[in-house]
């Protein structure tokens, strides 16, 4: 079982929206939400995943972000005040696995949700990868929750002994867009051939986005288009896609077009994926007809398409 491990900005959150929309992702993919704002669209996926009866993991206490800021100072009379009814709402659905991560503020959480009605033990995915909490983890949680992410090292192994998942940034990423040149195609995991072997109920990454978090973006020189593969091997590869008029920030739409020329010729020429994704085929549409969303787009389509592909996968090896 596969674990896409998502800060919730907004074009991720729109990537989960539409394979919801679209009943692509089944039973294989539980995505994991750590939100980093209190927002509308946070919510309509929240709901989403609900209505359509698919689990969906949310973070009760982020680590990057403004989502406790704008837990702690919303006004009775404020909009964003609805979102967080709401969201108390919809985290005591059964669709929503209640999750948290090992930090220094867990215990005031864990007691929040437990003045609204949600026990300790109802929280059935944490988030392990700090060593200083592990004391603190076997103290508050006598019965092994569900899911439980560690990385995969010694120290964390032994003190975890059952519902492991394997959790690994496999994303390697460069100080610039323009440095993906250097390596235009290169290993990414194959944790989804191993994961049971090595004793882990399920794995878990950062897809094609990474754990690196960025409150805002930024005009890049080049734009590039990640997309994930599988190897011969059934070893997945990444290919980087990159613009070629990279001297300035002007016109990111032509960068685009240039990045997409590229993955059109790799398609047609090497290793286009024989199962086409919704995302992979939105790509090849943008050429066709020359249209441009935005930066937020590009990352939504790669990320859209790691995730169905990987769904499709489990489905095809069950």
């Amino acid at each position: 079982m596969y674990f896409p491990y998502l800060r919730g900005r907004q074009y991720e959150l729109l990537a989960l929206g539409e394979l919801i929309d679209h009943g692509i992702l089944k039973g294989h993919v539980i995505p994991i939400i750590e939100p980093v704002k209190l927002s509308f669209t946070l919510i309509n996926v929240m709901e989403k995943f609900a209505e359509e009866e698919h689990p969906i993991a949310i973070i009760a206490n982020p680590t990057v972000g403004s989502f406790a800021l704008d837990w702690g100072t919303l006004e009775e009379e404020s909009k964003k005040r609805s979102y967080k009814t709401r969201f108390i709402e919809l985290y005591k659905r059964d669709q929503i696995i209640r999750s948290v991560i090992m930090k220094d503020d867990i215990e005031v959480t864990l007691s929040f949700w437990e003045s609204n009605g949600i026990s300790k033990d109802q929280f059935s995915l944490v988030v392990n990868t700090n060593r200083d909490f592990l004391n603190m983890y076997d103290e508050l949680f006598k019965t092994t929750p569900q899911y439980v992410l560690i990385p995969d090292e010694s120290t964390f192994r032994r003190k975890v002994r059952e519902n492991k998942v394997l959790f690994n940034d496999r994303f390697q990423r460069r100080p610039r867009n323009v440095d993906y040149q250097e390596q235009t195609d290169e290993f990414f995991s194959d944790d989804h051939l191993y994961y049971r072997e090595d004793g882990f109920v399920g794995f878990s990454d950062y897809s094609v986005i990474g754990s690196e978090y960025f409150e805002t973006g930024f005009a890049p020189y080049a734009v590039v288009i990640h997309i994930v593969y599988f190897a011969q091997d059934k070893t997945l590869r990444i290919r980087h896609f990159v613009s070629d008029s990279n001297d300035d920030i002007s016109n990111p739409a032509r960068k685009y077009n240039e990045a997409l020329k590229k993955l059109k010729d790799w398609c047609d020429k090497e290793k286009c994926p024989l199962n086409m994704t919704l995302g992979f085929d939105t790509f090849l549409k943008h050429y066709k007809e020359g249209s441009y969303s935005g930066l937020g787009a590009i990352k939504k389509l790669s990320l859209m398409h790691h995730l169905e592909l990987m769904n499709n996968y489990f489905a095809e090896v069950r």
